[in-house]
């Protein structure tokens, strides 16, 4: 059974979080694992009841939410975990010691979140975690369970790495897939491979019976472009590749992928790029 990691301090935003991953871990017959990080003591003026003992109080809303919860997960179960250290490296490392499939996390926090979690560094916890993450930006109603996922298609070869996840979440949700062809080039070479690639990934879904639809745009922003398409089609999932790179000092993602994450009103499906294909190219 396949493990689901919500990032949980209890604000608004965590709690959206954490529906939207119980709706999946629901569909997706998973265990829900709920992580709070942070310093406990820096936490005591939220949990007036237990100041002497915060972590109490932290376990006091944990028990309270897995009383409330866990009858909504009938094939599974909620757990929770108390971390200490920096929010996205600890998140990442439970996701990593608990071999989850997903991490689903808000972009912004309360206090002792906010410095990983609000803009730009919203970032820091995709580009930490191995596993898949859907980030959802505050104040976003989400319409639940996933029926329509935007699955943009670029010229590069890693566009087509997210169709193996993303299909398992459609086809658990019996959701509709736009494959959607963004030319940003009039390079008929370039456009060619978007073509090419959206043709296998419309082939997979094919084979694996996921309802799926092919459209285009001429783009100059494929951010912008995406983000757009997806309040137009009244989507509730943009499935993204995080444009991932590695150095000795830092871990940061591709400008349109940032842009995605840290602007888009719809929850973003973030996915590492791999070496190997999972999807012939035959």
């Amino acid at each position: 059974m396949g493990k689901i990691i919500s990032a949980i301090d209890f604000s608004d935003c965590s709690i959206n979080a954490f529906k939207h991953a119980l709706s999946i871990a629901k569909e997706c017959k998973c265990d829900l694992i709920l992580v709070w990080v942070g310093k406990p003591a820096s936490q005591r003026e939220k949990y007036e009841n237990h100041k002497d003992d915060p972590v109490e109080g932290i376990k006091q809303r944990f028990d309270e939410m897995i009383a409330k919860y866990s009858p909504q997960l009938p094939a599974s179960k909620i757990s929770c975990k108390i971390r200490k250290g920096k929010v996205y490296k600890e998140i990442a490392a439970e996701a990593k010691t608990g071999r989850a499939m997903l991490v689903v996390a808000g972009t912004h926090g309360a206090t002792g979140f906010d410095e990983f979690w609000i803009g730009s560094n919203a970032n820091r916890i995709v580009a930490a975690c191995e596993c898949p993450v859907i980030t959802i930006r505050a104040g976003i109603n989400i319409r639940r369970p996933l029926s329509l996922i935007v699955f943009p298609v670029d010229s590069t070869l890693d566009t087509r790495q997210k169709a193996t996840f993303t299909g398992h979440l459609a086809k658990m949700h019996n959701a509709e897939v736009h494959i959607l062809r963004l030319y940003s080039s009039k390079v008929k070479a370039i456009r060619q491979n978007v073509d090419f690639y959206a043709s296998q990934v419309a082939r997979y879904f094919t084979q694996e019976g996921i309802r799926h639809r092919i459209e285009a745009l001429e783009v100059t922003n494929l951010a912008d472009a995406m983000i757009a398409y997806a309040l137009e089609v009244d989507a509730n999932l943009i499935s993204i590749m995080t444009e991932q790179e590695t150095t000795t000092s830092n871990l940061w993602m591709g400008p349109y992928a940032q842009q995605v994450v840290n602007h888009s009103p719809i929850p973003v499906l973030s996915i590492h790029p791999r070496e190997l294909m999972m999807i012939s190219t035959n």
